[in-house]
């Protein structure tokens, strides 16, 4: 009787043990769901938005190989301030810079194409100015005309003080050091 006891209590205290596992487990899933993201478009879908609404546009190019994008994503590109601004004043484009498809921009066809050893989209080569280095931050104008194409991974610090100086039209009259002096000067910084 008392191993049959025994048996009965490790089996509630085993069986308790995996429901309060399953509810941790669940609850962690349900806090990573709820966190603020990005909210990502495609290319096509910010052109047509930005016809009816002008804003700005960046685009994140990345690559599947590349590590730095990776970290990016699951770093700076998440951190609440940083998803917050960039969704206000940009719409946002995550574009895979060996995507396999056409596209019309600027009444222009883009597609595919073999560069040395990789193949990479057309378009990607247009906006990185050639320079097929990962992962590079691409900001367009309200006419959808590239202001400035920013390589390598930032911190939510650096994309912090990059998205303001773009979206706030500071490029237009100050020049990059002098408004990162002032930036600086105001203690205007994401924690990292």
């Amino acid at each position: 009787m008392s191993q049959m006891r025994t048996v009965s209590v490790v089996l509630s205290l085993l069986f308790s043990i995996a429901i309060q596992s399953t509810l941790i487990s669940q609850s962690d899933i349900l806090e990573k769901d709820t966190l603020p993201k990005i909210n990502w478009m495609s290319f096509e879908q910010a052109l047509e938005k930005t016809k009816v609404e002008p804003k700005k546009i960046m685009l994140d190019f990345y690559t599947e190989w590349c590590r730095w994008c990776e970290r990016m994503d699951q770093t700076t590109l998440k951190h609440p301030a940083i998803v917050a601004y960039i969704n206000e004043n940009f719409y946002p484009v995550k574009f895979d810079a060996e995507r396999d498809d056409i596209i019309l921009y600027k009444e222009r066809k883009y597609a595919l194409i073999k560069a040395g050893k990789r193949a990479y989209h057309e378009l990607a080569i247009e906006m990185m100015r050639g320079r097929m280095s990962f992962p590079s931050i691409v900001f367009l104008d309200e006419s959808t005309e590239v202001i400035q194409c920013l390589v390598g991974f930032k911190t939510p610090g650096q994309l912090m003080q990059l998205a303001k100086y773009f979206a706030e039209n500071h490029y237009k009259a100050t020049p990059w050091t002098a408004y990162c002096r002032r930036f600086q000067a105001r203690g205007v910084f994401v924690d990292e």
